[in-house]
C-alpha cells in the first residue's frame, strides 16, 4: 500500500497536500517546526525533524513510507540534502518552485549567501527591508549602522542583535501595493531577499521595481542532483507512474 511523506512548509506542499487527500492516497505531512502557527494540513501530520538523513531513512523504514516529496523552501537545502541521502532505495521527488529572474527595470546585486549579503551592506546608514525571515537576523549584527524594516511570521523568540530595527509580524500572501506603501512609509532604500520564487513573497521584488529600489538578491544554495517537477499535477503523474495501484 502506498504511503506518501510530503516534507513541507511551502504554498505548494499545502496545495498537494490538497491534491493527495483528495486522491485518497494515504499520506503523511511533515512541518520542520520553524513556524509557530503552521497551516492545518488535511493529512495525518507531524512536526519536528527526523535527526539528520540517518533519522529519516530510519522514520522511512519504520512507517512503511513508499514515496517521498520534498516540498520544503528553497533555502531548506539540509533537509533537502538528508532526504536525497536517505532515499537511495525510496523514490524521491522535489516539488520546486521556480526562481525569480530579474526582468527589466529590476536593480539586483546577486550574492551567493547570507555573509555575502551581510558583506553588501557594507557602508553608510541607509534603511533596509531585511526580507529573510528570523533564522538569520543574527548574522547582520556586524552592521548595527542601518535602520531595518523586519517582516517575519512569528515575534522573534530572544534579542535581535539590531539596534534600529522595527518589527512586523505578518504572514503573505503579500500584494504590491501594500508592499510600495509599506516601503514608501518606511523610506526603504535598500531590499535584502532570498530568491525564494514563488508568488507568495514575490510582491517585495515587484514593489522595489516600481519603486526603482535595490535588490540584494541572495542567490539559492547548492543542493544534490536529483529529480524535480515544478507543479502539483506533475506530482500526480509522477505518484501514479510510480504505483499503477494509485488509481491517480
Amino acid at each position: 500500500m502506498t504511503h506518501l511523506l510530503i516534507l513541507g512548509g511551502t504554498t505548494e506542499a499545502t496545495a498537494l497536500a490538497h491534491a493527495v487527500h483528495a486522491a485518497g492516497i494515504t499520506a503523511t505531512f511533515s512541518y520542520a517546526g520553524r513556524v509557530a502557527r503552521p497551516k492545518r494540513q488535511p493529512l495525518p501530520t507531524r512536526v519536528g525533524g527526523f535527526g539528520g538523513d540517518a533519522g529519516l531513512k530510519s522514520y522511512i523504514a519504520e512507517h512503511g513510507i513508499t514515496h517521498v516529496v520534498d516540498a520544503t523552501h528553497p533555502f531548506a537545502a539540509q533537509m533537502s540534502t538528508n532526504a536525497v541521502v536517505a532515499c537511495k532505495d525510496t523514490p524521491l521527488l522535489a516539488l520546486s518552485r521556480p526562481k525569480w529572474a530579474a526582468q527589466d527595470g529590476d536593480q539586483w546585486q546577486h550574492v551567493p549567501d547570507i555573509a555575502a549579503a551581510v558583506q553588501a551592506l557594507n557602508g553608510p546608514a541607509r534603511k533596509v527591508m531585511l526580507a529573510i525571515g528570523r533564522l538569520h537576523l543574527d548574522a547582520f549584527a556586524p552592521q548595527p549602522q542601518h535602520q531595518y524594516l523586519l517582516r517575519l511570521v512569528d515575534a522573534p523568540s530572544g534579542d535581535v542583535p539590531l539596534p534600529n530595527r522595527h518589527i512586523i509580524v505578518d504572514q503573505g500572501p503579500f500584494t504590491p501595493g501594500n508592499d510600495i506603501a509599506l516601503m514608501r512609509a518606511h523610506q526603504i532604500e535598500v531590499i535584502v531577499s532570498k530568491n525564494a520564487g514563488g508568488t507568495g513573497a514575490q510582491a517585495k521584488i515587484t514593489a522595489a521595481r516600481r519603486l526603482g529600489l535595490p535588490v540584494i538578491m541572495i542567490d539559492r544554495p547548492a543542493i544534490p542532483a536529483r529529480a524535480e517537477v515544478g507543479t502539483v499535477s506533475a506530482v500526480m503523474e509522477w505518484l501514479a507512474a510510480h504505483d499503477t495501484d494509485l488509481g491517480v
